[in-house]
This record gives structure tokens, sequence and C-alpha cells, in this order.
């Protein structure tokens, strides 16, 4: 589709309204120049890179707990009391103690996500010191192995390991939606101004008319061939258009300072956007669409997390009302020494066993009706998430739909707009040759001025909906590849 006349002149025609005096600058944007800084700058965009980095620090934590973690740590202490203590044959006595205390320990743990247990091996070495009877006592332990399992528990790791990978997912897939968003949203806010800039140069040429005819009318009212009536109703033209003008220079002023706003321009200069009229797709199949939605979008992933949170709120809540054991089995050697060195030879083997059980008798059906509502919940997550997906699905079909029929209105909104020119050109001659009413030349006006908005309103939507069904299907249907992003450059 291209149109170099009449909406060309438009253009061209509209570029003196900013050159106020000499030596000031147009700032001069298309519609992809406008998305391109809105998509590096725009309020949307930064936020929403601070929400995906947050997802990503969470997910990083996430992946941590099945690493394994090595922890050294180190306490002493102090202490000069009297103190009671037992000796032996179960009498007290009160002494006088004065001690330090000090150890060290390494050890490193690992969690097993398929039982939800955890495995460390640990080293450690305590020294304690009777100051006043100036004896030393080194409590070695080389090597410790423990494993600590709850039995017939909740396992988190089991269901994080499902979980949160889906939702990572989901926050790279909302991070691209969202520019696609923020391009959509640069798209009303240029439009906006190229609306407001289109009936500011129609009040300037209806006005510029509006005075032509009225001197016009003038002329032929002292020499009597119209009557006061006419050139009154044409004067009434004049200051409406010259009203219009004035509330058409406040639109515009309104939507420049909003669409600067937006983009994050410092910039004060005077914006001049630029209609091209060249449109990227003429039809978008429909189940092509649907296929991509449901591959791509976050929503469908943002569904199937939801749906395995509520899976494991009915885990939880079953481990939580039934039988509970805990397990601790711990193995190694060790040894209590005068000195160092002798703390480290013929070293002693130590077990230690303890499981703890806790059976619910009586809980007045607690522990069921928590296993109920969380079914319950779960039930009611399935049957809305059902309802959500045929909706973004009937939604898409909708949009895609409509998509459809923009090419061919975009074509008669063009048309219409140029006929509509005409009719008005042809109008104002005949009514200069006193063929025509003032009726008949205000109606042209009217039809002109609504082709031209008409036109530029279409060529709106059709962008607006073009950005809208990319963000829903995260789908490049000119280039046939799905939009994605570098994720890596917004974690540096």
């Amino acid at each position: 589709m291209k149109r170099t006349g009449i909406f060309g002149w438009l253009l061209f025609s509209f570029l003196p309204l900013f050159a106020q005096t000499p030596g000031d600058s147009v700032m001069r944007l298309d519609l992809q120049q406008t998305i391109k800084i809105a998509r590096l700058q725009s309020p949307d965009v930064l936020y929403a890179r601070h929400s995906f980095r947050s997802s990503y620090w969470n997910y990083c934590y996430y992946k941590a707990n099945y690493l394994p973690s090595l922890t050294l740590s180190s306490t002493s202490n102090f202490k000069n009391a009297i103190n009671e203590i037992t000796i032996p044959g179960g009498m007290s006595e009160y002494v006088q103690q004065n001690q330090l205390n000090m150890n060290a320990s390494l050890s490193i743990s690992q969690n097993i996500p398929f039982t939800g247990g955890n495995l460390s091996v640990q080293t450690s070495l305590q020294r304690h010191d009777e100051l006043t009877a100036k004896e030393v006592l080194y409590n070695s332990a080389p090597v410790s192995v423990s494993y600590q399992q709850a039995l017939f528990g909740y396992n988190f790791l089991k269901w994080d390991k499902k979980i949160e990978p889906v939702r990572f997912e989901a926050a790279k897939k909302s991070y691209v939606e969202t520019l696609e968003l923020v391009s959509a949203n640069a798209t009303n806010k240029f439009f906006n101004l190229a609306k407001a800039q289109t009936n500011l140069q129609i009040a300037e040429f209806n006005y510029a008319n509006a005075d032509t005819l009225y001197a016009f009318a003038r002329g032929r009212y002292n020499i009597g061939t119209i009557t006061e009536n006419e050139m009154l109703q044409l004067e009434i033209n004049k200051l409406n258009e010259e009203g219009n003008r004035i509330n058409a220079q406040l639109e515009v002023d309104d939507s420049m300072e909003d669409l600067r706003s937006y983009l994050g321009i410092k910039d004060d200069r005077p914006m001049l956007v630029l209609i091209d009229n060249l449109i990227p797709l003429e039809f978008i199949p429909l189940q092509e669409a649907l296929q991509q939605a449901v591959l791509n979008s976050p929503d469908i992933l943002n569904l199937q997390r939801r749906k395995l949170e509520s899976e494991s709120n009915v885990a939880n809540a079953k481990a939580s009302a039934g039988l509970k054991a805990d397990l601790l089995v711990q193995f190694g050697l060790g040894k209590n020494e005068k000195t160092i060195e002798t703390a480290y030879r013929k070293l002693l083997s130590q077990q230690f066993v303890e499981i703890g059980i806790r059976l619910p008798i009586l809980d007045w059906g607690r522990g069921k009706g928590q296993v109920q509502v969380a079914k319950s919940q779960r039930d009611m997550v399935y049957s809305q998430a059902e309802q959500e997906r045929n909706n973004f699905e009937m939604n898409i079909i909708k949009l895609v739909k409509q998509f459809n029929q923009q090419p061919n209105r975009l074509k008669v909104a063009e048309k219409a707009d140029y006929t509509a020119e005409r009719r008005n050109e042809v109008a104002r001659k005949l009514y200069l040759l006193g063929k025509s009413t003032i009726l008949d030349l205000n109606a042209s006006i009217s039809e002109k001025d609504t082709a031209r908005r008409n036109y530029i309103n279409t060529l709106y939507n059709y962008w607006s909906m073009y950005y809208t069904l990319r963000s829903i299907t995260l789908f490049d249907f000119e280039k046939d590849i799905p939009i994605t992003e570098d994720y890596q450059l917004l974690i540096k």
C-alpha cells in the first residue's frame, strides 16, 4: 500500500508548524524508531528488567539447594564463675570454674532430592582449657558422616524441582511479553500524537480556507450577491476553526509530552511523528497463531505452575496429617587426649542413631479436613485453569480475525480519505463559482475531516493489534520465528 499524494502533502505541509524561529530544530520519529527507544529506556522496560533479575536470582537460589555446600564454623567462650556441679555419689558442690573453650569445624552437605534427606560429612576439633589447674583437653573428630531424613514427610525438594523451572521459564517469557506490550504502548502514544498533529493540520487547513471564504463572502455581500445570513455563517465558520486550531495545538502539546515522558527523552525539542502507511503483514493463519501462543505464552506456563503448586499443597497437607517420623544416623571417629598430636592417634569409632515418631491419635478430623481443603482448592485451580485456557484461546481467535480484516479496512479508509479530499476541493470551487450552497460546503469539510481521522485510527488499529498478537503469541509472523531475548545481558 503506497500513498504519496494527499497524505504525503499532509506531512510535509505540517512541518512549518514546528519551525517557530530560525535555528529551532524538530525531532522527527517514525513508528519503528519510537518503539526502539521505548524498548530501551521506557519505565515499563526498566521495571521488567529488575523483575527478571529478581526471578533469575530466585532461580539461582533454588538450584543451589541441589548443590553441595561447604561451611566453616568456629566458636569460643570464656567462663570464670562459681557453678554448681554434681560429684560422684549424687551430691552437689559449688566450685570455682575458670575455663576457655574453643572449637572449629568444616562440613560439606548435600541435599538428596529423591528422598528429601540431607547427607553431610564433617571434621571438627575442640580444645578445653582449665585455666586454674593449667590443664588442656582436646576432643578430635577427624571424620563424621551423618544422614538426616524426614520419613513420610513433605519432600519440598522434589516439588521445587517440578515447579521452579516452570516459574523461571515463565519469567523469561514474561520479559519478552513485556517488551512487546511496551511496543503496543509506544504505538498507542505515537498515534495519539499523530492524531493530535492531524487534527492541528486539519484545523490549520480549515482555518485558512474559512478565512479565504469569509474574505470572499464579504466582497460578494458588498455587491449584493449573497445574503447577510450567509456571510455571518462564514464568519462563524472562521471563528469556530480558529477555536479548533487553538484546542488542537493544546492537544498536540499534551500528547507530545506524554510520548516524550514514556520514551524517557530529555531533549525538549518539538517532536514530529511521521506516518508510514506500509504494513508488514496482511494475514495471520489462525491455527498457527493458536499453536504458537500455546507454545510460547507465559500465561500457559503460569497455568501449569498453578496446577503443580496445587498438587504440592495436597501432598503437604497429607504429610502433615499422617504419621511423622524423623531419622538421624551418624557414624564417625574421634578421641579425647591432652595433646593435639595424640588426639588423632588410635581413633575410636562412634555411632549414633535416632528415630522420632509422632502419630496423631485424636485430632477431631483436623488433619483430614486440611487434606480435603487442599484437594478442593486443587480442583478449583484446575477448573479455573481450564476456563482461563479457553478464554485465552477465544481471545486469540477474536484478535486474529479482527487483525485479518484490518488491511481491507485500511484500503477502504485510504480510498475514502482521498475521495473526501477531492470532494471538498470540488465543493469549495463550486461555492466560489456560486453553484453550491454553504451547507454543501460545510458537509464536504466535515466529511473530509472525518475521513482523514478515520484513516489514522484505522492505521493505529492495525499496529495496535499487530503488537498485541506478538505479545500474546511471542512469535514473529513476518520472519516466522519465535521472539526471544539474550537473557544473559540482563543479569550483568
